[in-house]
């Protein structure tokens, strides 16, 4: 796993001690439990704890969160312990990742729920509601991860998609996609610069209200329309 960054102690604050046992339950069970790749194990705290953790940088203080397809915990597990103040659910459709999940969530004491499902199940965003902001970390292509999570927000929430290189092509191949899913422009971020080696790349997008097929029906009827004669 190697020695733990310096830069972790200012990302996860007093949360580190928690962040340093995720690490080791990461490096104990992830490999066996087809969590994370062996070759992850020597690159924990700058390619996943550091890298999901930096992106509470985009999360207002106080919000709900949930993270969609947590897989082994990440992003949610470190952005939890690094910002205590979020009220955090964990979403996960596969039952070993699950009991995973619930796992560590116990092991470190947080206060993080865990749901298993699939982000787009109607039983899911009826328990989930309307939260302030939805991660996502390595799940889908833009056009498919706007059409599950951006239902999950309130109107002017936020959809975080950890992303790569690829980012700004995807946001130009799935911009229809994203505004037919009720998604604003999507902007690209750098989380960390300057805290870890490299940033991590965030695609946000706020859900705005989506045009209703009323709304455009009406609006198409207008248009050539003849004025009414007078008298």
């Amino acid at each position: 796993m190697g020695d733990v960054p310096g830069s972790a102690a200012e990302v996860f604050g007093a949360g580190l001690p928690d962040a340093e046992r995720f690490a080791a339950l990461l490096e104990r069970h992830g490999v066996e439990r087809g969590l994370i790749g062996p070759r992850e194990v020597d690159r924990l705290w700058e390619r996943h704890l550091l890298n999901s953790a930096v992106i509470g940088e985009c999360v207002p203080k106080g919000a709900r969160v949930v993270d969609v397809g947590s897989g082994a915990g990440l992003p949610g597990i470190p952005l939890a312990i690094a910002r205590a103040d979020l009220e955090l659910t964990l979403v996960e459709p596969m039952a070993r990742r699950v009991e995973w999940l619930t796992e560590v969530v116990d092991e470190l004491d947080l206060d993080v729920r865990v749901i298993r499902g699939r982000a787009e199940e109607r039983a899911v965003r009826a328990e989930v509601g309307e939260v302030d902001v939805v991660t996502a970390r390595a799940v889908a292509p833009l056009a498919r991860l706007a059409g599950w999570c951006l239902p999950l927000l309130r109107e002017g929430g936020m959809m975080l998609a950890l992303k790569g290189a690829s980012a700004r092509d995807e946001i130009a191949r799935d911009a229809t996609a994203v505004a037919r899913a009720g998604g604003g422009e999507a902007k690209v971020s750098e989380c960390g610069v300057g805290l870890v080696e490299v940033p991590t790349t965030v695609v946000i997008v706020e859900r705005i209200r989506p045009r209703t097929p009323a709304q455009g029906k009406r609006r198409r009827n207008t248009v050539g329309a003849r004025p009414k004669r007078a008298g």
